[in-house]
């Protein structure tokens, strides 16, 4: 088969952004890139796409071989295609964004893979365009965590109150009242109370709860509730 006369050499790849909760704090894991230019240098997952794959299974693939995680939430944010942005050749990027609890895969990932965890608003410079690519992120997981559950794909299966607020103040960078939060969200009726308690972080103990995710689908725009002006965080 003939080739496209004419026509320039462009690279296809993928980045991913990968969020993590460990029950206090949002981070993102970063890699240290293996290759020159800017060796060394701290960089999202990111891999080239191969001819017999296509951009969601590029992606699946790099964070499996560079993290070992599979089967978790995967979505599509943003191409970036600055002619500039590479500059060994001129390459397009598809990010996509991760989510995962923390504690579930943390000595995996840092033992085996030699990734890192870092807070979401200290973390060190990064390579070409990443940093764009994790503010996009970042927007684009608040907007949405006001309006879809995606948000409980950070937290383990059972939460107490208190891990539920945490993430809600790291991801949206505010304080929230104590009261007025477990109020709020508890008069949804979205949550299940469960037969536990946490003993570890409290003398009292905080109930355990998991989320229902029936009601939360019949309800979700109550959830847009808790945070004030979700259009706000989104660009």
């Amino acid at each position: 088969m003939s080739r496209y006369p004419d026509q320039a050499r462009v690279f296809l790849a993928v980045d991913c952004i990968v969020f993590g909760f460990d029950g206090k704090q949002l981070k993102i894991l970063l890699v240290q890139r293996a290759l020159e230019p800017e060796v060394g240098s701290w960089s999202l997952m990111g891999g080239f796409v191969f001819a017999n794959e296509n951009v969601e299974q590029a992606a699946a693939r790099v964070l499996h071989t560079r993290t070992g995680l599979s089967n978790v939430y995967l979505e599509e944010l943003s191409t970036f295609s600055e002619p500039d942005r590479d500059p060994v050749e001129r390459t397009v990027s598809v990010a996509f964004f991760a989510l995962i609890d923390i504690n579930k895969y943390k000595k995996q990932i840092t033992d085996d893979f030699h990734a890192e965890w870092f807070d979401i608003n200290k973390h060190p410079k990064l390579i070409f365009d990443h940093k764009q690519m994790v503010e996009k992120a970042k927007a684009r997981l608040r907007y949405k965590s006001a309006f879809h559950p995606i948000l409980f794909e950070l937290l383990p299966s059972k939460f107490t109150l208190p891990q539920l607020k945490s993430l809600y103040e790291e991801v949206y960078n505010i304080e929230m009242d104590n009261r007025n939060f477990s109020r709020k969200i508890l008069s949804m009726n979205l949550l299940e109370k469960l037969n536990e308690k946490d003993k570890e972080n409290s003398k009292r103990g905080a109930w355990y709860y998991k989320m229902n995710s029936k009601k939360y689908k019949a309800n979700f725009h109550a959830v847009a509730t808790i945070i004030p002006n979700p259009d706000i965080y989104y660009s």
